[in-house]
């Protein structure tokens, strides 16, 4: 992992980001600007800076920056993205959850150990990254606050606990007010859940806090992110654990955003049924072990390409049945890139298997070519940074 001094001391400070902003009326197309007119504003391409990850475990200290932020709100991790001089300052968290009986003996054997927890009348709540090590002592699954992409209804504390993360994550705002710009999913095609009343209820927690919180579309993240060099345009596709977003842009405009709630954790939900295994350990493979580009050796990797194909294959298919149904797709004259970002996305060979499976695939546009984000985990939380930077700066 890269060590964020390194970079203070090897480079000069970069300057922060500037807004995003169209073209004004009369000003030349993207297709007949020059390349100089094309380029990047220096202060986005400041964010094209390397990212320095943490991940906040137990005892750990975890440099904390100022300024905006950017907050990927995911069913698996939680990610805050700050500029910090010459690197991006990423930080991670799991976002589940572990229960203990409240105990005073207990609650000092925690506090002593600077295990992260937040208690109420009967038990402690044991969050992030130490809610796992503690359900794999007990030989159990951890429980999660969100479950396809939305607040589970399940648990009547995930709220509380995807606070006490985000907390731990980032600090107060020196001046009430500040930026925080956090990632919201599309609506789901053919599935459930409120976008409306997720936003709102994150929102709220974060305005508790002290922010000015904006939300962004998860895939419009990915765009803003990887897609500078092309003017914003083209899809980004956000493969997580509870969902895949998706999201075409022309010249940072959000042109159709949608979510699909099949994604990582379906495949290793299914998976784990098929060869009666937990879903924790398929999930482990996959994320260690899966090669989706050679030939499947074993039951648990032949049903995890299975599964994976299942996947590419209604994420493909919803894709082209939005664009085919919608009368907002703009005139795009060059073909557009397509972006894959998330933690389902980054097992070997499956931007060759989304990209082989595209081409089986009659897209009611020309695809340039696919290709995976430079830095998966990050890039909805950097995607948010830079909105969040975009509007400090108006």
């Amino acid at each position: 992992m890269a060590d964020a001094k390194d970079y203070d001391n090897s480079q000069e400070e970069s300057s922060t980001l500037g807004g995003l902003h169209p073209p004004e009326k009369g000003s030349a197309s993207a297709e007949s600007r020059t390349k100089a007119d094309r380029s990047p504003n220096k202060k986005i391409a400041a964010l094209k800076k390397p990212v320095v990850n943490t991940k906040k475990g137990a005892g750990e200290y975890v440099e904390r920056s100022s300024g905006p932020v950017g907050l990927d709100v995911g069913t698996s991790h939680i990610v805050a993205a700050q500029n910090n001089r010459n690197y991006v300052n990423s930080v991670q968290d799991l976002n589940a959850f572990f229960t203990v009986p409240n105990a005073k003996f207990a609650k000092n054997i925690l506090s002593q150990k600077e295990i992260k927890f937040y208690e109420n009348a009967h038990e402690y709540y044991i969050i992030g990254y130490s809610a796992q090590s503690f359900a794999n002592m007990f030989n159990v699954n951890t429980r999660r606050p969100m479950k396809d992409g939305f607040l589970s209804p399940k648990e009547d504390v995930g709220l509380n606990v995807i606070t006490a993360i985000v907390e731990s994550l980032v600090h107060e705002p020196k001046n009430p007010g500040e930026i925080l710009c956090f990632s919201i999913p599309g609506e789901p095609f053919g599935g459930t859940g409120s976008v409306v009343y997720h936003e709102s209820v994150v929102k709220g927690f974060l305005e508790g806090l002290g922010y000015k919180p904006i939300s962004i579309n998860e895939g419009m993240a990915t765009v803003l992110s990887e897609l500078s060099d092309e003017d914003y345009t083209g899809i980004g596709i956000s493969m997580g654990g509870g969902m895949c977003n998706i999201c075409l842009s022309y010249l940072s405009f959000p042109v159709v955003t949608f979510s699909i709630q099949t994604a990582g954790d379906y495949i290793d939900e299914m998976v784990g049924k098929t060869v009666g295994e937990p879903a924790a350990r398929i999930k482990a493979i996959k994320e260690e072990e899966l090669d989706l580009s050679t030939n499947s050796t074993d039951r648990v990797s032949k049903a995890l390409h299975i599964f994976y194909d299942e996947v590419v294959l209604k994420l493909l298919d919803s894709l082209r049945r939005v664009i085919i149904s919608t009368d907002k797709i703009p005139k795009i004259s060059t073909p557009i890139p397509i972006v894959l970002s998330g933690g389902t996305a980054m097992p070997k060979g499956c931007k060759d298997k989304f990209e082989t499976m595209l081409k089986a695939i009659d897209m009611p546009m020309e695809i340039s070519e696919v290709r995976l984000a430079e830095d998966p985990l990050n890039t909805t939380a950097k995607g948010a940074l830079i909105m969040a930077m975009t509007e400090a700066e108006v």
